[in-house]
């Protein structure tokens, strides 16, 4: 069934995009998530018709006409030629955070059913009204003293493209068109949609927010809300340039789990990269999703210029000699053996492969064992590399430790790979450049490159 839709709107939305790889749509009945799915078919089908296109929808389970809606879906893909799959989120639900649960939940299932396809690129239907009333939200939870690594970084809002997982894209191509301009769309081929009730239930913030914005001047608070969102977004990438290049210029890492910043970082650059770059190091070398605090960052970047000293933020050890500034992960909290297993992300740290389900592995810390690992002649104190190295991964096996995975000794089955622990989870294409100075300095995966035509990955 072809659609009657202007070319030039789903020209606009989608002509920038990648599909090489196929797409997976994530639809859910209501009307941004259909319209998406509709403009996308439509110009696929003028385009690339052989792309492999599925759509999903995630039943949560919290709404009694939940499945009923992912069926009235189904019934609106087949007619439109469209493979569709339902998937459920099924075990408990948390009795707090619950809207926080289900998008992590939700976007588990959508990158679990494209890489099953072989997709890289998930697309889901946020639009402008969605990001004028994030950024509105951010905005009050600042003023009020809300979670510091939102602070000011979030009022850019949702970025066009975020990387789950470290592997799959998440694309929103809706966020310039507003709603109202997608619900004209599907009346007009006589579409109707689903109207979550969740979305005007005023016990959760944003339809308090969304209810707010329907009156008096609701539509300057949009425009004004998507202007500050551009403006912030772009002051976010330019942030990270910045950061990225000092990251690259004064940090090495001269041991597994050990980095060093030269002295000259602390002077080199905008006082604000610097310690955005000390942020995302501490985060990175302490396993931390969220980056530390602001203000203690601030206060540790100008103890660290005021003279040495040895302290600790975000699980990290901050050792400053003349020899450099060391970063390192504490002792305290570190993993307790347990068996190897597929996919963990270890400490927050290290992303671990498994290749034999053999069970006689077990993964733990070095500990003492680090004492007896031969260290070279390096100008990097050896006190400090044991150190390091004994937070880090080893593969044991009857009490014998093996070494790190990887190793000589280790078993070929099992591969480890470092992780940029604040963004191994979500990594907005804000900020693309220094994950990837980080990816670079601590040998992670490389980033795979953006899903917009004529793009990389930084």
């Amino acid at each position: 069934m072809m659609l009657d839709i202007e070319p030039d709107l789903s020209k606009s939305l989608f002509s920038h995009i990648d599909f090489t790889s196929g797409a997976v749509a994530a639809v859910s009945g209501g009307s941004d998530s259909t319209a998406l799915l509709l403009l996308l078919k439509h110009h696929l089908d003028r385009t690339a018709p052989a792309t492999k296109l599925l759509a999903v929808t995630i039943d949560h389970g919290l709404r009694p006409g939940s499945a009923t809606e992912a069926q009235g879906m189904a019934r609106l893909c087949a007619t439109h030629a469209i493979a569709h799959r339902i998937l459920t989120w099924s075990g408990p639900k948390p009795s707090t955070g619950l809207p926080a649960a289900a998008r992590e939940a939700r976007y588990r299932l959508l990158a679990e059913a494209a890489q099953a396809q072989g997709i890289g690129l998930i697309l889901t239907g946020h639009t402008a009204d969605d990001q004028a009333e994030t950024v509105l939200m951010r905005q009050v939870r600042d003023e009020s003293g809300g979670h510091a690594d939102t602070a000011g970084r979030g009022l850019a809002g949702m970025a066009p493209a975020t990387l789950y997982d470290w592997r799959s894209w998440i694309v929103r191509p809706l966020l310039g068109t507003r709603r109202a301009a997608l619900r004209d769309v599907l009346r007009r081929q006589h579409v109707n949609w689903a109207d979550d009730p969740t979305n005007v239930d005023e016990a959760f913030e944003r339809p308090r927010l969304r209810a707010a914005l329907a009156d008096g001047d609701g539509v300057q608070r949009i425009d004004d809300a998507l202007t500050l969102a551009a403006r912030e977004g772009n002051a976010r990438r330019q942030l990270g340039l910045a950061t990225a290049d000092l990251i690259r210029r004064f940090a090495t890492q001269p041991a597994a789990g050990l980095i060093r910043l030269d002295p000259g970082l602390l002077n080199a650059g905008e006082q604000q990269a610097t310690v955005y770059a000390l942020r995302l190091l501490l985060a990175t070398t302490g396993g931390i999703a969220f980056l530390p605090d602001q203000a203690r960052s601030e206060a540790l970047f100008g103890r660290l210029k005021a003279g040495f000293l040895c302290a600790t933020l975000s699980r990290t050890v901050v050792d400053s000699r003349r020899s450099g500034i060391f970063l390192r992960r504490e002792a305290r909290g570190l993993p307790p053996a347990a068996a190897v297993a597929e996919g963990t992300l270890w400490d927050g740290r290290w992303r671990i492969t498994l290749n034999d389900s053999s069970g006689a592995l077990l993964i733990a810390p070095f500990g003492a064992a680090a004492k007896r690992l031969p260290i070279g002649e390096e100008e990097t104190p050896p006190s400090l590399m044991r150190a390091a190295l004994a937070a880090e991964p080893a593969l044991w096996q009857a009490g014998e430790c093996l070494g790190l995975p990887g190793s000589s000794r280790a078993p070929a089955v099992v591969e480890a790979r470092p992780a940029v622990a604040p963004f191994a989870r979500f990594l907005p294409s804000f900020d693309l450049a220094p994950a990837r100075a980080v990816a670079g300095l601590i040998g992670a995966a490389p980033l795979p490159a953006l899903p917009f035509s004529g793009h990389s990955a930084g």
